[in-house]
């Protein structure tokens, strides 16, 4: 890969993250940009309040934000790559291998909590893993909060945010 290639590592309806190879005197790191000629506001307020959270996220258990920037008229979240690719839902697994990733996930999230964060868009989509290693990342932070700071409000079902698939039942009002 060219050092001014990158590898686009998962593509939503309103994301793409990218992996930008280091380059001389750059570290490799991740890009999340919007990817709507016109991002809605909590698309944007997303990607801002990811990266208003960066002190409290750590790259030993995250992909932390490092910068916001607009570029060609995209926001863009610049975020320390370490590494790992995105867990696939339908990767199939042998058991040692999964072992390993899950004790790295469940590491993660423990890291996660213990800083007083909760995630709120847990999904594979937002984690990163080494298989061989077992370790785990963590991105996805635009709606994370922390706590006992920030208080959730009860919304309609039609307006929560989240993946549902993914959501804790106490979310979704089960």
């Amino acid at each position: 890969m060219s050092p001014n290639a990158y590898q686009v590592l998962r593509e939503g309806s309103h994301v793409r993250l990218t992996r930008r190879p280091s380059t001389p005197g750059g570290a490799p790191a991740l890009t999340v940009t919007l990817t709507a000629e016109q991002p809605t506001r909590e698309s944007v307020e997303r990607l801002q309040h990811e990266y208003a959270l960066r002190e409290f996220i750590d790259r030993e258990w995250a992909a932390r934000p490092s910068a916001l920037s607009a570029a060609d008229g995209r926001l863009s979240l610049v975020l320390e790559d370490p590494g790992g690719e995105v867990l696939s839902p339908a990767r199939p697994w042998a058991l040692i291998p999964f072992l390993r990733v899950a004790i790295g996930i469940a590491k993660a999230l423990g890291a996660l909590h213990g800083r007083g964060l909760i995630h709120k868009d847990i999904k594979p989509a937002n984690i990163l893993v080494d298989a061989s290693s077992g370790n785990a990342w963590l991105t996805g932070f635009g709606l994370a909060s922390r706590l006992p700071r920030e208080r959730g409000t009860i919304a309609p079902p039609e307006v929560i945010a989240g993946t549902l698939a993914y959501m804790a039942p106490s979310r979704r009002g089960a």
